[in-house]
């Protein structure tokens, strides 16, 4: 008999004895797991009471207790001087430009800075401005940028009027992630960046097991919502991932006068 015949007979036989045959369940490999919350299980609550609890109870954070600073942050610019800040190379006295109206200012080729302070998981706030005055185009137009542990880059470009590759635009994880959207104000302007950073993990052995990840709110604009971090930023080749732990906040000098001004740099530990 061949395999039709057989097939007939069997919905036949099922057909008398009132039954519908069961469909085949086919399982896929990797189908992610179903969420399930295991203090939701059992027999559900009757009482409001009963699903509110006191503890532990959050710290008080008094959002501008520190001259319009939350209460918690720590301070690393406040536009007085740079003692919060030392250079990367040779951890030398910081020879940047201080301004009379409370920022500073790249100095032409004298080098990137970094806190003295080292960091793991932290909330950044930070303002930045590009010279109103423009000079060039592409990446050597208002370059700077911010370095997560040393490592990791938030780019900082004027874009206005000036394209560029967009993993290296503004808001942009240096050759990573390209931004939500373009969210600068005009040239010559404050911009603000609000940077959640959670640092990556790793091993005994120095292998990562945790990417880091990053959100960017870019003048009130959501524009890296919680990406991953691959690995360092280069200019050329790969990320990498050396194994460390908590690391410096690090300001970049493009070497090109980009004159890229800061102001009002603070964070709070995560």
């Amino acid at each position: 008999m061949n395999r039709i015949y057989w097939i007939v007979l069997t919905l036949f036989v099922l057909a008398c004895k009132n039954e519908t045959p069961q469909k085949e369940v086919v399982i896929e490999e990797n189908t992610p797991a179903v969420i399930v919350y295991e203090e939701y299980q059992g027999e559900e609550p009757t009482e409001a009471e009963q699903t509110e609890f006191y503890e532990p109870v959050p710290p008080i954070v008094n959002p501008v207790g520190q001259n319009g600073v939350p209460s918690d942050a720590i301070i690393l610019f406040d536009g007085k001087d740079f003692e919060a800040w030392e250079k990367v190379e040779g951890q030398g006295v910081v020879d940047w430009h201080l301004n009379e109206d409370g920022s500073m200012t790249v100095k032409d080729k004298a080098g990137d800075i970094k806190t003295k302070q080292k960091f793991g998981d932290v909330q950044l706030h930070i303002e930045w401005r590009s010279p109103a005055e423009i000079q060039r185009e592409g990446q050597n137009r208002g370059n700077s940028g911010i370095f997560l542990s040393g490592l990791y880059e938030v780019q900082v470009l004027d874009n206005n009027d000036n394209d560029t590759y967009v993993n290296g635009q503004v808001g942009s994880i240096y050759k990573q992630h390209v931004p939500l959207a373009k969210a600068s104000v005009p040239t010559g302007e404050w911009n603000t960046y609000d940077i959640i950073y959670h640092a990556p993990e790793f091993n005994g052995d120095g292998g990562k097991i945790k990417s880091g990840t990053i959100t960017v709110i870019h003048n009130g604009v959501l524009v890296q919502d919680n990406v991953e971090i691959k690995g360092t930023t280069p200019y050329i080749g790969w990320p990498k991932n050396p194994s460390h732990g908590k690391g410096p906040l690090m300001l970049q000098d493009h070497g090109d006068n980009s004159r890229v001004s800061f102001r009002n740099i603070w964070l709070r530990e995560l």
